[in-house]
């Protein structure tokens, strides 16, 4: 009787762990299905969500213009612009878009002095972004200019190749004295802050001299005359300057000077006039002979009257204007 009872148990026991195997089973049979319709479907929404994405940004693109962007990553989250200032001066604006855009604004960055405030919302697009650049630019000319005619007219000793965001720079001013100014790029017309570099009478006169005169500075005056009326002294002009003002042969013509030629006009006899941005470059040009050179190359976009090409010899961007070349 007890055998027959243990029988009957471990028959019970072994159907019972059929039956949990079974259904078991089941489950797997039924869960397998449901999860590769899931995974199914969340490839497709992301490559529908990547295609959307895709064609949202070419077609912001367009709207800039293909003959603006300079670069791109393959997956279009990072893209480089570049555009002309008043004064045709190239800089190039870098962004990157988050993969939701245009729901979260992009990072923007530029070698300028300060950023600008993004202004963007979910329907802005990259010409929005574009357009807030070029305004930035323009409140930058003031303090671009500065830095331009101290760099033409003084003997500056560094930085030897200053980029757009670079703010001081440090003149030589004769008898191993120097003096650093650093422009505020806000305010460029205010006076600079000023720093004196060496040892012995000259340092410790012009720093007297600054100190005392520094109310007499206007800021309606031009830079430079603000500047030699606190130091009370002749400011030191470059050295090539100093040699005849010496003139750089242009990269494609190789002649230092244009033809006297009446088609010419305002530019007949004149010097080079456009310089590669490429600071390991910075191979001058005639901006006429650059312009016909860019003309004969077949990749040469042209936007109203700006060419947008290569550099013959590094082949970095270059853009300048035709409005006043010869046609």
């Amino acid at each position: 009787m007890v055998l027959l009872l243990l029988l009957y148990f471990a028959f019970g026991c072994w159907l019972y762990l059929q039956v949990k195997i079974k259904i078991k089973r089941t489950n797997c049979l039924l869960t397998f299905p449901h999860v590769c319709e899931c995974a199914e479907q969340r490839r497709c929404r992301e490559m529908a969500e990547a295609s959307t994405f895709y064609r949202a940004v070419y077609s912001e693109i367009e709207e800039v213009g293909w003959e603006h962007l300079v670069r791109f990553g393959g997956d279009l989250t990072s893209l480089s612009f570049r555009i002309l200032d008043g004064k045709g001066r190239m800089r190039i604006i870098e962004i990157q878009l988050d993969k939701t855009h245009p729901k979260c604004p992009p990072s923007i960055s530029a070698d300028v002095p300060y950023m600008f405030d993004l202004k963007w919302s979910t329907h802005s697009r990259l010409k929005d972004v574009v357009q807030q650049f070029k305004k930035h630019l323009e409140k930058l000319q003031a303090f671009w200019s500065t830095l331009d005619d101290i760099d033409r007219s003084l003997w500056v000793v560094d930085p030897k190749q200053a980029s757009p965001a670079v703010s001081y720079r440090q003149i030589n001013m004769g008898n191993d004295c120097f003096i650093v100014l650093s422009i505020n790029a806000f305010d460029p017309r205010s006076l600079p802050e000023c720093r004196f570099i060496g040892s012995g009478p000259i340092v410790n006169l012009l720093r007297n001299r600054w100190r005392r005169n520094s109310k007499r500075w206007i800021k309606d005056k031009q830079f430079l005359e603000n500047l030699k009326c606190l130091l009370e002294t002749q400011l030191p002009i470059p050295p090539d300057v100093q040699k005849n003002e010496q003139q750089v042969e242009c990269g494609i013509c190789y002649a230092q000077s244009l033809p006297i030629d009446e088609e010419l006009r305002h530019k007949s006899g004149t010097g080079t006039d456009y310089t590669c941005d490429n600071t390991s470059c910075k191979r001058a040009f005639h901006s006429i002979c650059l312009v016909d050179w860019l003309r004969s190359i077949t990749t040469t976009r042209q936007s109203f009257d700006v060419l947008f090409g290569s550099c013959p010899y590094c082949s970095e961007p270059v853009a300048v204007k035709i409005d006043s070349m010869k046609k």
